[in-house]
């Protein structure tokens, strides 16, 4: 084979350059974002059953569910909130490229660092928040007070959760936009 068609990694090339520190931890951080968020995607079947089978239900045998709508509410909020890393870990938040795209590099990371601190008190807040209610509410056997009456407590603490894994989401993005780690992700 010529140099120009060889397979890589065969023994002709180059080693690879180690991985630092902070491409290792955005690498870890977007593989669990990505598998996070693919398996809470699954709740949304989740929630066409509990759809499906309450039409079914209450169409054909005249026989609303009491879980239904609940069930609903529940598995597409943390859906919601857990999404929030996946689509932050693949760039999928809305950002005034228009405006960013138009300054400088340095800029750029100026603005970055900037934009950081409120990202972390608004991440802070939902992480103090959340775990206040998730805690309550777990303490107090709290339910929603329908026929069902299912526990709050788990949605409320999909708060935190999700706001934790925003949170080294954004660190990791930070250092990829500083030029601390390596710009692309390797995690698809």
């Amino acid at each position: 084979m010529t140099p120009g068609n060889r397979a890589a990694g065969d023994p002709g090339d180059p080693p690879a350059a180690p991985a630092s520190l902070a491409d290792r931890y955005c690498d870890l951080v977007d593989r669990l974002n990505s598998r996070v968020g693919r398996l809470w995607a699954l709740a949304i079947f989740g929630v066409t059953f509990a759809v499906i089978y309450e039409v079914v239900a209450r169409g054909v045998f005249g026989r609303a569910t009491l879980w239904s709508n609940e069930t609903t509410i529940y598995l597409s909020a943390v859906a919601y909130l857990i999404g929030g890393g996946y689509a932050l870990a693949h760039r999928r938040h809305v950002r005034i490229d228009l405006v960013y795209d138009l300054l400088s590099p340095g800029a750029r990371a100026l603005l970055d660092c900037f934009t950081f601190l409120f990202f972390l008190l608004y991440i802070g807040a939902l992480i103090w928040v959340g775990t206040t209610m998730g805690w309550t509410s777990f303490q107090q056997g709290e339910g929603t007070g329908t026929p069902w009456n299912p526990p709050i407590w788990p949605v409320k603490f999909a708060i935190p959760i999700a706001a934790a894994l925003l949170l080294l989401q954004g660190v990791a993005n930070l250092l990829r936009d500083l030029g601390l780690a390596r710009s692309q992700s390797r995690v698809a």
